[in-house]
């Protein structure tokens, strides 16, 4: 499997990872998270992580926990720098901060690939980062979440970072997509992060690999013509040949990438974050 490697940043480090765990430098503070995919050993030893970091996050069920403060009158909210954009950090009680710092190749890609008045959709936006570095570049952005929360987060960080007019759309992205389909609306750019599994707010169960053929049918019934749709998948139950296969059904004369998201530590450690598709043309 091909990786595609993202990069740290002057106020995002990933410093060690090892023994499910990863250390991370947000701005000036460094938090401890659990991370399966850090099923090596880490390079630092433990003792050399807990004096380096501020907060540990404790698991209590395999989806939620709380953090544990490792250094006194450490503010657990605080703002970090991506280029001229501005990410609000928060410790939540679901291990995220609000900013997922592997999708900076993503926020790469669309800034190098919109231009002023493009139409962009956000799918799964969570908090809008890939919204925001949209924005930035003039495009006309649509962002859609169904958690009013994160819609909310993805607001301020708009607002820290001096931008106005994202179209902010709390719905189900699949159905928001087919709605979009029948309103005949096409759009340059399309990202999604869709969860890997859940449940929704009717109490139906989420599975991506059931969704997954549903999901790329209608990103590519939305996408103009020489446009991008990236879509980022954290399944072991959809792995690269069912995603290659699904996708010889559906794409016509478009380019298919699937490669694995990967980041290197400062250690020198290799973490991966799950498949990247891109589709272009």
């Amino acid at each position: 499997m091909k990786r595609t490697f993202t990069k740290p940043w002057t106020d995002y480090e990933l410093i060690d990872a090892g023994n499910q765990k990863k250390l991370e430098r947000w701005g000036d503070i460094i938090t401890i998270r659990p991370d399966m995919n850090a099923y090596f050993k880490s390079i630092l030893s433990d003792k050399e992580w807990q004096n380096k970091a501020h907060f540990e996050f404790v698991e209590s069920s395999k989806s939620s926990g709380s953090w544990s403060a490792l250094k006194a009158d450490t503010p657990t909210k605080w703002a970090i720098q991506f280029k001229q954009l501005t990410l609000n950090i928060e410790l939540t009680k679901f291990k995220h901060v609000g900013v997922f710092p592997e999708q900076r190749v993503n926020w790469d890609f669309i800034t190098e690939h919109l231009n002023k008045d493009d139409r962009f959709l956000n799918l799964f936006a969570y908090t809008g980062a890939a919204s925001i570095a949209a924005r930035a570049q003039g495009a006309e952005v649509f962002h859609c979440d169904s958690v009013k929360q994160v819609i909310t987060w993805g607001n301020e960080n708009m607002q820290s970072s001096g931008l106005s007019d994202i179209h902010w759309i709390h719905e189900d992205a699949l159905k928001f997509a087919q709605r979009e389909i029948k309103r005949d609306k096409k759009y340059k750019g399309i990202v999604m992060d869709p969860p890997a599994f859940g449940i929704s707010a009717k109490k139906a169960r989420w599975k991506i690999e059931n969704k997954f053929p549903e999901l790329l049918s209608s990103a590519l019934e939305l996408k103009e013509k020489g446009g991008f749709i990236i879509i980022n998948t954290y399944s072991p139950r959809l792995d690269e040949e069912k995603i290659r296969k699904i996708a010889s059904g559906l794409v016509e004369n478009e380019s298919v990438e699937v490669t694995t998201l990967s980041m290197k530590t400062t250690t020198g450690k290799t973490l991966e974050y799950g498949l990247r598709t891109i589709i272009t043309g």
